[in-house]
C-alpha cells in the first residue's frame, strides 16, 4: 500500500500533542503530513498550547513548544489529499473563520474523502453549512451545544476513546490519541502486521 497524503490545519496555540504525536506517528507508518496555517508559509513558526485536566472546573493552559510548519498554506491544492485533520486547541477558534479554510474542508466534505478531528477541531467543522448535518461526532464536552446546533449529534465517548461515523473520526482530546489514530489509521486502509522481531545484528547477518 502505499502513503497517504493527510492535510492538517492547524492555528496559533493549537494542541501541541494533536500535532506533534499525530504527524510523527503517522509519518512513522509511511504516510505523508502536511500543516499548515492560515496566512503562513514553509518554515514559519506558530506557538502551540498544552492544555491539562488538573481537577479544576475546566483545563488549565500552558505554552507548548513551537512548531515550525512544512507547508504554505497559500499553496494547499486540497484535491492533491487524501485526507484532511484538524487539530484541537485555540487555534480552531479562529481559524474556521478563514474562507479557505472552509473551502477546504467542503472539498472534502463534498468529495466524501476522510475527515479527522479532535477536541475543539470540531469548531471547524461546524463552521461549513452540512459537514456535521446528521452525523454523530465527539469532541470536547464544550463543544456538544455548537455540534448538535449545527446538526451533528454529540457522542460522549471516555477521554481514552474515540469514534467513527463513516469517513469520520473524532475524539475528545489528547488522552485518546491512540484510540483515534486507530481508527484514522483504519479509515485510511492502513495495516500494521505483528511479527517476529529480528535484531539490527541478525537482520545483517541474513543480508549477507
Amino acid at each position: 500500500m502505499s502513503g497517504k497524503k493527510i492535510l492538517m490545519l492547524t492555528g496559533e496555540f493549537s494542541e501541541e500533542y494533536e500535532i506533534f504525536v499525530f504527524e510523527q506517528a503517522m509519518h512513522a507508518v509511511g504516510h505523508t503530513v502536511h500543516v499548515v496555517c492560515p496566512g503562513k508559509k514553509a518554515g514559519e513558526m506558530i506557538k502551540t498550547s498544552l492544555h491539562d485536566f488538573e481537577g479544576h472546573q475546566t483545563y488549565t493552559e500552558k505554552l507548548g513548544h513551537d512548531y515550525y510548519l512544512n507547508k504554505t498554506f497559500s499553496e494547499v491544492r486540497p484535491e492533491e489529499y487524501d485526507a484532511v485533520y484538524v487539530a484541537g486547541g485555540r487555534g480552531p477558534e479562529y481559524i474556521r473563520i478563514d474562507s479557505r479554510v472552509q473551502e477546504i474542508v467542503r472539498h472534502f466534505h463534498e468529495t466524501g474523502k476522510p475527515i479527522f478531528t479532535i477536541c475543539h477541531g470540531v469548531q471547524v467543522l461546524m463552521a461549513v453549512d452540512g459537514v456535521l448535518r446528521g452525523k454523530e461526532v465527539a469532541a470536547l464536552q464544550y463543544c456538544e451545544p455548537e455540534v448538535r446546533l449545527a446538526g451533528g449529534t454529540y457522542i460522549d465517548v471516555p477521554p481514552t476513546g474515540a469514534h467513527v461515523d463513516g469517513n469520520l473520526v473524532s475524539a475528545k482530546g489528547w488522552p485518546g490519541l491512540a484510540a483515534f489514530m486507530r481508527e484514522c489509521l483504519k479509515v485510511l486502509g492502513t495495516e500494521i502486521r505483528h511479527g517476529e522481531m529480528v535484531m539490527a545484528d541478525q537482520a545483517q547477518s541474513a543480508a549477507a
